[in-house]
This record gives structure tokens, C-alpha cells and sequence, in this order.
């Protein structure tokens, strides 16, 4: 069962919904985001396969043995019998007839991706990430992402300073860091990346993987986090006794840290444009949590603040995962875009029944909003909107300040007023 102490995450609702609509729910996220006890709170019976040799060993046996407890059944960490379970329980969805009947937990994808078996119809398929800023109750979520899209514009003077953004990239969203100080969370995620190099990567299929060259990339991702993902310049970053390592061994890598959920590229927009600039297809990488990044580089509050640059690049990561978690309950998918002109903006969020909105994010600063409107609006005027339709909202997230509607319609918001 889930601890007493759990704090309420946005996916709840969404859980419970789907677990209404389909007869088991895949809940995915990175080690540690809080996926069992999310999971725990929305079923009757649970078996944990990571913490019970005896029920993962009936299970290879035959799996109803263990997998025939009151619905809904939480099976943590699946993968672990990826195939086995998957199988069972798309058949006994299909016998039960009845939606709600399993929630699948896991950490990592499996090798063979078993996903790719039919479950049309019977799997949801729903991401856990580290908890938000209104999750971990350092935004009051007074400006809402629904709002916005329904035409409510922000007024408010809540926000963060920067030395507070600081912190909380370096602590991360990671339920366990909470309670601890600022250092010892700094620890912890120090420690979550090594057990990651050490441990992790290498159980995901068995492959041999250099520990020391994994760490080097994962500091090589974080230097280059919120860009363009280019194997070529990860690669020369990522040095060996033999020189830079190779581009196919960085993509085997890689994908295993996409397996587990470490990293997750942000797509690129696709849209209609009036202009005869062209779009640009690369994805960016972002960690599963900021935090992440710090901890590979061992960067800490005050080394962070002493390179606002790279701050500003951590506060992106920030602002990308809470879009993420607030759009979940809408339906909406988070983009960025950049096209051939080089104009760029760094969130497209969009749902599903077309309307989307768009956000820079920037740490603060009266030139650096002006900018950033000025960017906002040279992008509007580019967007085909006779095909796309208007922007529910152009906006800056920004760390500090008030949060208001400018004279251009540009809307300036708090991150530490922002919410779903």
C-alpha cells in the first residue's frame, strides 16, 4: 500500500479515468518518480516482481497464479517478465470484458518491446515524471495551462526568485528528496546517476556497457541539454583510450538511457507556415528531471547562479517537465520549434482538438521578456493560422515577477504560479 505520507500527483485523476475506459493502464516513468505508490492508491491488489522472487518465479510458471487478484491489479515492474505478462493480461482483458482490471508498472522498456503486440483496445498508455512544481508545492498553480487555453488571461504577483530556481533544479522533482536539505538531495541524485552508469544500464538486456563511458556521456548530454540532439558532437565529447567514441556505440547508449527513461527528446513541431522558411525535425534532449543534469556535472545552487547561462538551460528543463505533467490532464503534447530562419521557441503545447499555445522560457529580465515577445510574435506571424488556427496564448515563463498580460498580448507568467 501507499505510504502515508503520499502526496496527491496530477495523473491521479487521469489513472482513474482510464482505468474507467480500458481494461489495464501501462503507467511508465524514470526509477524513483513515484510510480508504485501512484499505482498502490488506484488498485485493490498489488505484486511486486522487483521485491518477490517467489511470486516472479510462479509467474514464469504459469501466470495466473499470481496474477488473479481483485481488480484493478497493480503488476510492478512487469518487464521484468515482459512477454509473460503482457500476453496474460491482454487475455484476460479480453476474457473479463471489463475495463480496470490491470495497471502495469515499469521503469524501463523492454528489449523487444513487447508494446508492439496488439492492445488496441485494451492498453492505456499513460508516463509518470518527476513531480511539478505545484505537486511539490512550491507553485501555488494560480495561472492554469486550462485556463489559458480557455481564454483566461494571468494577474498575479506570485514567483520565485532566482536563487530559489536555483535550489530547485539541483533538489530535482524525485518524491524521496522532499524532505532532505538541499545538499543531501544533491547527494541522492549524484547517487541515482551512478547506480544508472553502474547497475542499470547494463542489467536493461545484458549488453556489456562501460560504466565510465556511460557517466562520460551522461555529463556530454547534460553540457548539451534543451539542444538539438546530434550523435556527432555527443560523441567528441565522450572521450576513450582509443579517442572519441564511436557514433553507433553513442547510439546504443543512448537509447538505453531513452529506455530507462533517463533522458526523453522534446519533438519538433509540425505545423503550416506562411512563409517560405522550412522547419527544422531535430528533437531536443531534456533529462527526465533537471536535477539530473546538475548532478552530472556535480553543479550545485551557487556554482549554477555563478553561470546564469547554464541555469537558464536548466530552467528550460524545468519548465519543459511541468508543461508536460499540467498538459497530461488535457490531452496535450509538447513540442518545440525552430525553423530554417533560425527562429526558435521553446514550448508548443497542443491538444487534441487543434488549439495550441506557445512559451519562452526565460529566467527574467525586463530586455530578456521584451525579447522574447519580440520572438513570440515574428513566430505567430509565420504560422498558416487559416490552417492551424490561432494561438490560444503567447506567453514567457519566467522565474520571478508578476504575473500579467502585456500591451502586444504577449502574457508574462511565474513559473511559480503556473499550473495544470
Amino acid at each position: 500500500m501507499a505510504g502515508r505520507d503520499y502526496r496527491p500527483r496530477i495523473i491521479d485523476n487521469v489513472l482513474a479515468q482510464r482505468l474507467r475506459s480500458a481494461g489495464a493502464v501501462l503507467l511508465e516513468g524514470p526509477k524513483a518518480s513515484g510510480k508504485t505508490s501512484t499505482a498502490a492508491r488506484a488498485t485493490v491488489s498489488q505484486v511486486y516482481l522487483d521485491r518477490d522472487p517467489a511470486a516472479l518465479e510462479a509467474l514464469r510458471i504459469d501466470p495466473s497464479i499470481v496474477l488473479d487478484g481483485g481488480a484493478p491489479q497493480l503488476v510492478d515492474e512487469w518487464q521484468l517478465e515482459a512477454t509473460r505478462v503482457w500476453n496474460h493480461v491482454r487475455a484476460e482483458v479480453d476474457r473479463r470484458g471489463a475495463p480496470g482490471q490491470f495497471v502495469l508498472t515499469g521503469s524501463s522498456v523492454p528489449t523487444d518491446d513487447v508494446r508492439r503486440h496488439s492492445g488496441a483496445g485494451r492498453f492505456a498508455r499513460l508516463t509518470l515524471r518527476t513531480m511539478s512544481l505545484v505537486e511539490s508545492g512550491h507553485s501555488g498553480g494560480e495561472i492554469s495551462l486550462a485556463a489559458l487555453f480557455a481564454g483566461e488571461r494571468p494577474s498575479t504577483s506570485a514567483g520565485l526568485s532566482v536563487a530559489e530556481v536555483a535550489e530547485l533544479v539541483v533538489r530535482g522533482g524525485w518524491p524521496f528528496n522532499l524532505d532532505l536539505g538541499a545538499e543531501a538531495a544533491a547527494q541522492a541524485n549524484i547517487d541515482y546517476l551512478r547506480g544508472i552508469a553502474e547497475v542499470d544500464v547494463a542489467r536493461l538486456d545484458g549488453s556489456r556497457r562501460d560504466p565510465v563511458l556511460v557517466t562520460r556521456l551522461l555529463r556530454a548530454l547534460a553540457r548539451n541539454t534543451a539542444m538539438e540532439q546530434k550523435l556527432a558532437r555527443l560523441a567528441s565529447q565522450v572521450e576513450t583510450e582509443q579517442g572519441t567514441l564511436a557514433r553507433s556505440t553513442v547510439y546504443g547508449y543512448l537509447d538505453a538511457l531513452e529506455r530507462l527513461m533517463v533522458v526523453e527528446e522534446l519533438p519538433p513541431w509540425s505545423t503550416h507556415l506562411r512563409s517560405r522558411a522550412t522547419l527544422r525535425s531535430a528533437s531536443r534532449t531534456h533529462f527526465a528531471d533537471p536535477s539530473l543534469a546538475a548532478a552530472a556535472l556535480g553543479a550545485g545552487p551557487a556554482r549554477l547562479l555563478a553561470d546564469p547561462n547554464y541555469l537558464g538551460l536548466l530552467f528550460e528543463s524545468l519548465a519543459v517537465r511541468d508543461c508536460r505533467v499540467y498538459a497530461t490532464p488535457l490531452g496535450g503534447t509538447v513540442h518545440h520549434y525552430r525553423d530554417s530562419d533560425g527562429l526558435e521557441v521553446d514550448l508548443i503545447v497542443q491538444l487534441r482538438d487543434g488549439r495550441w499555445g506557445a512559451l519562452e522560457v526565460k529566467l527574467g529580465g525586463e530586455r530578456a521578456i521584451d525579447a522574447a515577445a519580440a520572438g513570440l510574435l515574428r513566430f505567430a506571424a509565420k504560422v498558416d493560422t487559416s490552417r492551424t488556427g490561432p494561438p490560444a496564448f503567447l506567453g514567457v515563463l519566467t522565474a520571478s515577477g508578476y504575473g500579467y498580460a502585456r500591451p502586444d498580448g504577449i502574457l508574462v507568467i511565474p513559473i511559480g504560479a503556473f499550473g495544470p
